[in-house]
């Protein structure tokens, strides 16, 4: 049954269920991305053991996750447990069973995509915060914009790495390009800092993770077309995402 809806190749991630200390101090969920190795006869699910950085993550058996599935089909999501770890033809893999029923689930902008994007960035003024809030576009001054790259994007925000650290919860002005069907689309958009910190290993390098606000629905698509089009292109080269 569960081969009409998940492949072999299929991207997912796997969110425990139980919170965890985050790089940044915080109390949160982890999350793994990681794809479909095969679909076994009895229903279980092989997953090549994911990766941070150059690390295998082994993670425990009898563990429990909460997995959403990124299928030709659109997006799943289902509980797993952990019943064993094995070596598949070189491939280190885990083998996991459903322990809820598999469901369509339409938050699809919450994938998010590794990429190299070049982006500018400063702090908005409390007029153009309050511009964006009513659905217009108010830029006081293009001047003081802070060069990044973005790193991850998703249709609900993203993760960039600057210079310059910004102030947690405050708004920032983003405006960055993205090849959608061949052309390029430029985004100005108001996003809130959700995380700001430096970089281990790296002086004077920080990581933001932002989450775009006042983002209307035709806007938040064509970063989700986007995302599509280039893991399309990756997985046509071969790539990996």
């Amino acid at each position: 049954m569960i081969e009409k809806f998940i492949s072999p190749g299929d991207k997912l991630e796997l969110k425990s269920t139980v919170q965890v200390t985050l790089p940044d101090g915080t109390e949160g969920v982890k999350t793994y991305r990681t794809s479909v190795y095969n679909i076994l006869e009895d229903g279980k699910l092989e997953l090549v053991m994911p990766m941070e950085q150059t690390k295998l993550v082994l993670l425990p058996v009898g563990g429990e996750y909460d997995v959403c599935f990124y299928s030709h089909k659109g997006v799943y999501r289902t509980d797993v447990r952990i019943v064993d770890r094995q070596k598949v033809n070189g491939m280190y893999i885990l083998i996991v069973e459903l322990i809820s029923s598999l469901h369509k689930y339409q938050r699809r902008e919450y994938y998010r995509f590794n990429c190299i994007v070049d982006v500018m960035a400063r702090e908005m003024t409390k007029y153009e915060e309050d511009a964006f809030a009513r659905g217009r576009t108010y830029i006081v001054s293009e001047q003081d914009m802070i060069k990044g790259v973005i790193v991850d994007i998703s249709g609900g925000g993203t993760r960039f790495v600057s210079k310059h650290k910004f102030t947690e919860d405050s708004m920032i002005l983003m405006q960055f390009d993205l090849s959608i069907l061949g052309s390029y689309r430029s985004f100005l958009l108001a996003a809130k800092v959700i995380y700001s910190g430096e970089i281990e290993n790296r002086e004077e390098e920080y990581e933001n993770r932002v989450k775009f606000e006042y983002i209307d629905t035709m806007t938040r698509e064509e970063i989700i077309r986007y995302i599509f089009d280039e893991e399309r292109k990756n997985r046509k080269n071969g790539k990996d995402c």
